[in-house]
């Protein structure tokens, strides 16, 4: 369970990013559900880039540190406020068209 725990952080972190920015972005909101789901999808991501850039954010062996439960809680909500951003954008531009 452990292993699991940054991925779970980064998940959740990205669901909070994902609705945080569709309440700033009222045109591009997808609604709670798909805010969520898009920050879900940008906070694994998220976490999976960094870790690609050689950070060690959501690496269990690690250790479980503040560092690393907030670095995995930023890459997150970063990340599923940035997708959840740009896939309503891409809805709008969708819908005007």
């Amino acid at each position: 369970m452990m292993a699991y725990l940054p991925t779970i952080i980064s998940l959740l972190s990205g669901a909070a990013g994902g609705n945080v920015a569709g309440s700033l972005m009222k045109g591009s909101s997808l609604g709670t559900l798909g805010n969520s789901i898009a920050g879900i999808l940008g906070g694994g991501l998220g976490g999976s880039v960094l870790g690609m850039l050689g950070m060690n954010v959501g690496d269990a062996s690690a250790g479980l540190d503040i560092a690393n439960v907030l670095g995995s809680v930023a890459s997150g909500g970063v990340g599923g406020g940035v997708v959840m951003a740009v896939i309503g954008l891409i809805k709008g531009m969708m819908n005007k068209g």
